[in-house]
């Protein structure tokens, strides 16, 4: 078969002829006609448009404004009938089975449907084989008007979580073909449910339970399950009823419907027995019934055929041969004795459920797996003896057969059926005629013989099974499939199948938000196709992540900003480094807090007392109090919020930008910094001095500032680079500078020395005869030297020593001086000066 044109041989042409091809059956009704390329499947899957290609990978892209879907309409009660009797087992061919009685459980269906009918929900627990599923047949027929939405019957065997459970609720009431809603929206459409839902072989419990019931508010459940399974947790408010074993009388009365006679004494008794050690299990007795009718069969009870000659053909000896009544043991495990007793075909599809786990197959795949074709009518022979119990719409190995017939060699031969299993399912679920619903109803089947295959033929079932549970929305089912195929493939050496299997795990991961596995899984499918230069492939891979990445993005762009909230009246106090508070910015808030923030002064004669320096600096910084419980009540925050700081040391009280130099100096050298406030509460207030005389005060310890830091720098400037600060004393500057002799001027040792000036000195023009003043920064030919002084540095104030000339040589001297500065900060600075230079001011 080709799959990607979706055409087998049979509608192939010949090459040498015309004629046209072998007309098809027609499609059964209710099942779509197989057209167009096999399993390309157009799905809607949340915000997404999902189409299931087999060939290349499936192609995933947001949907196209206008092409949402519209709101699902809820099915009428035709069509929910129409849904729950395909939701049953299917009718299997031979002789019609048995109707078997419910016997002494009136009691427990009226109080069900009393309980069910209040809206309650209600937990029936009992041990396998106690009719839990016929007690449910006989609810939901009582139930069927009790609820708008009517019944709902729904199978929990292997559901772990609610996920599937809510998708196929949904699935059931809804009218929603080829639509997979998200969580939010599938949440919201299930909250509208008002339903009885009958949910068997229950297998979850405690929180998992609790999200299914309160996500559906408007649901009544009814839920069966072992007394192993979890129970509820204690909020739930669920009814609990449990289910036991049936009395004597009722056990016989069973036990003969099942026969179709009365009971002998014999049998009696040994019926008796039988329901002391099964504790009155009905399914032992069903077990029980087929026990006594193959026995009659044996023992030729009917007298009409015991005069009647032996056939050539019949399947029993001429001699009659007695067969005794099973013994205690074997009636509580008749399983072996059971499967000794049926046909062939029989004994053949027990040793294919036994190698699947307990699933048997679909009974139209009997006659290929088993190679009779006739074994289609072995489900109703084992349905009939005790050996299977319906569960959904397939049939199952009933409670402990399994286990009795490995016991007995059964299970032998499990690793061979397996393999013929996954291969038969490997061709029929690749067939373009098998609608992806029929694949989906052996799902389990399926995944139990991928699980027991070699990799090979996993590699070939995964293939083929994953598009068609995909577009069946049986999504569960798809993923394991994807994984058991991924590592089949890994196993295997098969990059290209493992390439496909990873892209789809990143798509359905996609569709699931799940946007870190679907990151990884795509990565790993672009790296694998990318090894294989796998251009389509690799291009559908990267199509899929730009959409991750896109998901990601619009995740971390509707993150909610950061608010800012006001303290609590109760809040404790705030530690006294930041505290942060929002405060609105309106005039009328700023000028109802301006109280609250007081001056470092506290009132105003010891501000007039003050120096004019402190007063500026006073004035100028404000100490913010950290907020307290009882004195800063909650404020309400408005839009626009500012971040009020309580600072460690004192801030500068500016409310606007500094535009002048002064205003700069201002900020960055405060002229008095105190440490900080304690942090008790502050009193009113004091009014501020006049904005006048601040200013005028600002401005003149700016220029004070200026001046000395520009000194500074022509000082740093001019210094040597070889000379360096002595280790004590005060802070000596020695530069060497030529200064000529003056005839007029002679200073005596003791006179004090001349000051320097404050501004730069002008370069003054070098004698004839004399060499050029050196430049600042470079070192002068002649190193002066230095004399120490003999006056102690504490002492009287430092005098310039010059020695008288002698000659045309220059001579060093040392001038100290002492500049005052407008902090009460003392600078002395030492200036070298060598006889004979020319001088550098004057």
């Amino acid at each position: 078969m080709d799959r990607t044109q979706g055409r087998t041989e049979q509608h192939e042409q010949p090459t040498g002829g015309s004629a046209p091809a072998a007309p098809t059956a027609p499609a059964t009704p209710g099942t779509p006609a197989a057209a167009g390329p096999a399993r390309v499947v157009s799905l809607t899957a949340g915000g997404f448009a999902l189409t299931v290609n087999p060939v290349d990978g499936s192609e995933i892209e947001p949907l196209r404004p206008g092409t949402e879907p519209a709101l699902p309409a809820k099915r009428d009660a035709a069509a929910r009938a129409a849904r729950t009797a395909a939701a049953r087992p299917p009718v299997l061919p031979g002789p019609a089975a048995l109707v078997r009685p419910l016997q002494a459980r009136e009691e427990e269906r009226e109080r069900l449907v009393r309980l069910l009918g209040r809206g309650r929900s209600v937990r029936l627990t009992g041990p396998s084989g106690s009719g839990r599923s016929a007690l449910l047949d006989a609810v939901a027929d009582r139930c069927a008007g009790l609820a708008p939405d009517g019944v709902v019957r729904l199978s929990g065997f292997g559901q772990q979580q609610p996920g599937e459970l809510l998708h196929a609720l949904y699935a059931t009431v809804y009218e929603a073909e080829r639509e997979r809603p998200g969580r939010i929206e599938l949440l919201a459409r299930v909250r509208e449910i008002g339903a009885v839902v009958l949910l068997d072989d229950l297998e979850m419990g405690g929180t998992a339970l609790d999200e299914l019931m309160r996500a559906t508010p408007e649901c009544a459940y009814l839920l069966a399950a072992t007394p192993d399974t979890r129970a509820p947790s204690d909020d739930s408010h669920i009814e609990e009823v449990f289910l036991g074993g049936l009395g004597k009388a009722d056990c016989l009365e069973l036990l003969e419907a099942g026969v179709g006679r009365p009971l002998t004494d014999e049998e009696s008794a040994w019926a008796g027995d039988l329901r002391f050690a099964s504790e009155g299990l009905p399914l032992r007795f069903v077990q029980a019934a087929a026990l006594l009718r193959q026995r009659d069969e044996l023992n030729h009870s009917d007298e009409d055929d015991e005069e009647e000659e032996p056939g050539v053909f019949e399947e029993r000896p001429r001699d009659a041969v007695h067969v005794p009544l099973p013994t205690l043991a074997e009636g509580a495990a008749p399983a072996e004795l059971l499967a000794s007793r049926v046909s062939e075909s029989a004994r053949a599809a027990l040793r294919i459920a036994c190698a699947l786990g307990g699933e048997l197959p679909h009974h139209a795949h009997l006659p290929a797996l088993v190679g009779d074709t006739h074994a289609d009518t072995a489900v109703a022979e084992l349905l009939a003896c005790g050996l299977l119990t319906p569960v959904g719409t397939r049939y199952r190995l009933a409670a402990g057969v399994a286990r009795q017939l490995e016991e007995v060699g059964y299970g032998d031969t499990a690793s061979e059926e397996a393999r013929t299993a996954a291969r038969h399912y490997a061709w029929w679920t690749g067939h373009a005629s098998v609608v992806p619903e029929r694949v989906a109803a052996e799902a389990d089947a399926v995944l139990a013989a991928l699980a027991g295959a070699d990799v090979v033929a996993a590699v070939l079932l995964a293939r083929t099974a994953a598009p068609a549970f995909a577009a069946s929305l049986h999504w569960e089912a798809w993923e394991r499939v994807l994984r058991s195929g991924a590592e089949a493939a890994r196993k295997a050496g098969e990059v290209a199948e493992q390439a496909y299997f990873h892209h789809e795990l990143g798509v359905l991961a996609l569709c699931e938000e799940r946007l870190d596995r679907a990151r990884a899984e795509l990565e790993t499918s672009i790296g694998l196709r990318g090894a294989l230069a796998d251009k389509r492939g690799t291009v559908a891979g990267r199509r899929a992540l730009a959409l991750v990445v896109d998901r990601e993005t619009a995740g971390a762009a509707v993150s909610p900003p950061l608010r800012l909230e006001a303290p609590a009246p109760g809040a404790p106090a705030a530690a006294p480094e930041a505290v942060t508070v929002a405060t609105p910015t309106t005039p009328a808030e700023r000028g109802a807090a301006a109280p609250r923030v007081a001056p470092s002064t506290s009132s105003s004669a010891s501000t007039a007392s003050a120096p004019d320096s402190r007063a500026a600096s006073e004035a100028s910084t404000t100490r913010v109090p950290p907020v307290a419980p009882a004195a800063a009540p909650a404020v309400p925050v408005s839009a626009e919020a500012v971040t009020r700081m309580t600072p460690v040391v004192p801030v500068t009280a500016r409310s606007e930008t500094p535009t002048t130099l002064s205003e700069v100096f201002e900020d960055a050298f405060p002229l008095d910094p105190k440490p900080a406030p304690p942090t008790a509460p502050r009193p009113t207030a004091a009014p501020a001095p006049a904005p006048g005389r601040r200013r005028l005060v600002l401005l003149a310890g700016a220029g004070a500032l200026a001046v000395v830091a520009l000194g500074t720098v022509v000082s740093l400037a001019l210094s040597s680079s070889d000379s360096g600060p002595p280790a004590q004393g005060p802070a000596v500057t020695s530069t060497p500078t030529v200064t000529a002799p003056d005839p007029t001027v002679a200073n005596s040792g003791n006179d004090p020395a001349p000051e320097p000036p404050v501004s730069a000195p002008p370069t003054a023009t070098p004698e004839p005869g004399q060499s050029a003043a050196p430049t600042p920064g470079r070192s002068p030919v002649r190193t002066p030297s230095r004399r120490p002084s003999s006056t102690p540095p504490n002492s009287a104030p430092p005098t310039a020593v010059s020695p008288s000339p002698t000659g045309a040589q220059p001579t060093p001297t040392v001038t100290e001086t002492v500049t005052p500065s407008p902090s009460a900060t003392t600078t002395q600075t030492g200036t070298t000066t060598p006889a004979g230079s020319p001088a550098t001011g004057g």
